[in-house]
């Protein structure tokens, strides 16, 4: 049975679905490869195996227009050929994210984006509940991004079996759990019975169904590739069992225009991988994936070589106690890459000190960092009586700072061109960071520019600029997400401040 489609809009999804031999081991004794091509490109990708007999070629066009395909490969005697159209991208698809100007994003339509995103590690391998409820508060929150692992989780208030596994096999017996030995078993093999040559092609159906949902959303999907808490053996791979867990994940998952790869949450916590191995992982990523999706690695304490070319952007954790954001600059001028902060720590009240922030110190963090020219990330980890923290599982949103997501967002949005940096200086506004557009000739064309106090409280600041341009002045209360008109000024002039923490100041020529 062949199942092909007519027609798909630009950037979306063209699957091409056919039976073949299902007889061995499918998933490393056959391949199918699908050629694409239309007046604009032509791309060769390859299939997978989805199980019961059934191969797909999952293609995204970047063009409209007629485009041709051939399938073929020993999946099957036969070769296939046909055509589809590809009409005009809907509304809200804009196209694969990819960097702009060096320290920014933009999506492939020329549509600036700016992240702002949430870890939530393992919410699709819950309960359709609680994932409802999850895709619920994301759009309540305003979340344009979200972080996630395909492996499952084996950590503190993460002592629970998923939904299902990657593998076909059987899991170590996890009934014998509790909080206070749950460490003994962190990284152990034993008593684990997979073939880590043959997938659970259900487990991916369903994260695939997933990411579907967050792209009709708007939300990019920054899937975690590997990461080092586990119990079932997923982290102590081979190389060659890596190889072939990649380039299944790109041959189901590289279609989708919201997929970003991150290959490891805290890299550095792996006990049998190096860096040769993350290089390895990470090049090919990038020299298989037909689409060029971003691409980054997280640290736990040390930074990776974000400098290394199959690297589009630096996905970062603070490495120091109180300051994170702040480096934000620094951070942009070594690596000469979008700074995005992934874990900034998180709001709640467990009892690690990177996740019992207040909502007030988490938001300022996010606009300390968006102020400098970098993207921050959102966290929760409120304690609740059935230990489902939004951090790992998702499901409702109990603090206060996700709440504010949706006004930086807007803030930025504003921003003339494309992203703002920090403006070093201005000498006399030593006590404020200063956010002007990326663009010199726009932030001279606009006048652009944006004044944090973060946990300061001035009652009123005074400006002197000796030209005589006029400004349009607004004070930004980052906290109660007000703007208020304070007027056209030039020259000398004071502004009144309300004498809180958290305001802003904005600039832009009347």
């Amino acid at each position: 049975m062949i199942k092909v489609m007519e027609k798909v809009e630009r950037w979306g999804i063209y699957d091409w679905t056919g039976n073949g031999h299902d007889d061995g081991n499918p998933f490393v004794d056959y391949e199918i490869v699908g050629t694409f091509k239309g007046e604009h490109e032509e791309k060769t990708v390859k299939g997978f195996y989805d199980g019961d007999g059934r191969y797909v070629v999952r293609f995204m066009p970047s063009y409209t227009g007629t485009y041709t395909y051939k399938i073929y490969g020993n999946f099957t005697d036969q070769t296939y050929e046909g055509t589809f159209e590809v009409t005009e991208p809907s509304e809200g698809n804009h196209g694969p994210v990819s960097v702009a100007n060096t320290y920014h994003f933009q999506y492939a339509d020329k549509t600036p984006y700016y992240p702002i995103g949430t870890t939530c590690y393992v919410w699709e391998l819950q309960s359709d509940e609680l994932i409802e409820q999850t895709y619920k508060s994301l759009a309540e929150s305003g979340f344009n991004k979200i972080r996630f692992c395909i492996f499952p989780k084996h950590y503190d208030y993460n002592l629970r079996e998923p939904r299902s596994y990657p593998y076909v096999g059987t899991p170590v017996d996890s009934s014998i759990l509790t909080p206070d030995n749950f460490l003994e078993y962190t990284g152990k093999t034993e008593g684990n019975n997979w073939d880590f040559t043959k997938f659970n092609p259900e487990h991916f159906r369903h994260i695939e169904r997933c990411i579907k949902r967050l792209m009709e959303m708007g939300i990019e999907a920054d899937i975690i590739v590997f990461h080092p808490y586990d119990r079932w053996g997923f982290s102590q791979m081979t190389r060659d069992q890596d190889t072939l867990y990649i380039r299944y994940l790109i041959s189901r998952l590289a279609a989708f225009r919201n997929v970003w790869w991150a290959m490891a949450n805290e890299y550095d916590l792996f006990e049998h991988k190096n860096a040769a191995d993350w290089d390895y992982i990470g090049t090919l990523f990038m020299k298989e994936d037909p689409y060029n999706h971003l691409r980054s690695i997280h640290n736990c304490r040390e930074f990776y070589d974000h400098s290394k070319n199959w690297i589009t952007h630096c996905s970062i954790q603070r490495q120091d106690l109180y300051k994170g954001a702040e480096f934000t600059t620094e951070w942009r001028k070594k690596y000469q890459k979008p700074v995005v902060l992934d874990e900034i720590a998180y709001e709640g009240n467990i009892q690690f000190g990177w996740g019992n922030i207040t909502g007030e110190e988490m938001v300022r963090r996010m606009w300390e960092g968006a102020i400098r020219g970098g993207y921050p990330g959102h966290g929760e980890t409120y304690l609740s009586k059935d230990n489902i923290l939004w951090w790992s599982h998702g499901g409702k949103l109990h603090g206060e700072s996700w709440k504010r997501v949706k006004f930086l967002l807007e803030i930025l949005k504003e921003t003339p061109g494309l992203g703002l940096k920090c403006d070093t200086s201005r000498m006399e506004e030593w006590d404020a960071v200063i956010g002007i557009p990326e663009d010199d000739k726009l932030a001279e064309e606009t006048g652009y520019q944006l004044f944090y106090y973060s946990f300061m409280r001035p009652s009123f600041r005074q400006f002197r600029f000796k030209d005589d341009k006029k400004y349009r002045v607004e004070v930004i209360d980052t906290w109660n997400m007000t703007i208020t008109d304070a007027g056209v000024h030039s020259g000398c002039f004071k502004i009144d401040l309300p004498g809180r923490q958290y305001m802003a100041i904005r600039l832009r020529k009347a």
